[in-house]
């Protein structure tokens, strides 16, 4: 396993205005959306956020509930499981999401009170374990890619969205206009807070994620349309096309670490 990359290297940007809203900007990394970070959760690259549980992913702490519309999500996507999709249904799947025997539990993050889903036996309650006939990880995934739902409609938002970040604010520009922006990058380990220093693996930085055939602005299509809208994430989508036919001047350090592993083995594989 290679080690991870520096958290601090160069970065090139892009920014440009909804085509549908002109009030709304959308700054978007293109070293991070040109990577070729994938999930390699199941596979042996996978070592897990907490040491021993590298079955786990990064499904060990739970996943904290964003707002309202999250938990109602959640909710409906809960109720499509069935008995051969969740495998601790009895642990979880009380009559009351809340109550003693339902999947959720409150707790508290840097914005306060909130909401996470129950951890059973070390790892979230909707974690399939190794040995599961329905096979191992997210219940809810799993579930929605057997009936050909986009796994976001059925999953938290931190679930669906990692590690894409999204950060939303006003901005003010000096002639006293404001415009919303969206910022599109990376969430790597601070995006944790302090928390993300005492983990003991992370994809986003690893050489050993960044395998995929596609670059991320193509593998997280829906994720990023439902984060920035249709026509923003078509006009992103062709400029991250001209970007890449022109070459990064930024790459990502872990994807070009690894392409450079998977040159070296080619060629010692030729010799």
């Amino acid at each position: 396993m290679q080690p991870e990359v520096d958290l601090d290297f160069p970065r090139e940007w892009y920014e440009f205005a909804d085509p549908d809203n002109p009030e709304h900007w959308i700054r978007a990394d293109l070293t991070w959306l040109c990577s070729h970070w994938t999930c390699v959760f199941g596979t042996p690259a996978c070592a897990g956020i907490v040491a021993g549980r590298p079955d786990d992913g990064c499904c060990t702490h739970g996943a904290y509930l964003s707002d309202a519309d999250d938990r109602e999500r959640l909710v409906a996507g809960v109720a499509l499981l069935g008995p051969d999709d969740w495998q601790l249904r009895e642990f979880g799947g009380g009559p009351d999401p809340l109550g003693p025997d339902g999947y959720l539990v409150e707790d508290s993050d840097d914005d306060g009170p909130t909401l996470k889903t129950r951890v059973h036996d070390g790892a979230c309650v909707f974690l399939n374990r190794p040995g599961f006939p329905g096979g191992p990880g997210c219940a809810l995934h799993a579930m929605a890619l057997r009936n050909g739902i986009e796994p976001l409609r059925v999953k938290p938002d931190v679930c669906w969205q990692l590690p894409v970040r999204r950060t939303q604010e006003w901005e003010t520009r000096p002639d006293g206009t404001e415009i919303l922006v969206d910022t599109i990058t990376e969430y790597d380990r601070r995006g944790w807070g302090e928390g993300g220093h005492d983990l003991q693996w992370y994809c986003s930085g690893s050489p050993d994620a960044h395998v995929g055939a596609q670059q991320v602005w193509e593998s997280y299509a829906p994720e990023l349309t439902e984060l920035v809208g249709a026509a923003a994430y078509a006009e992103l989508a062709a400029v991250c096309r001209r970007r890449a036919g022109l070459g990064l001047i930024a790459v990502h350090p872990a994807t070009a670490a690894a392409t450079t592993r998977r040159d070296t083995d080619i060629k010692y594989e030729i010799l």
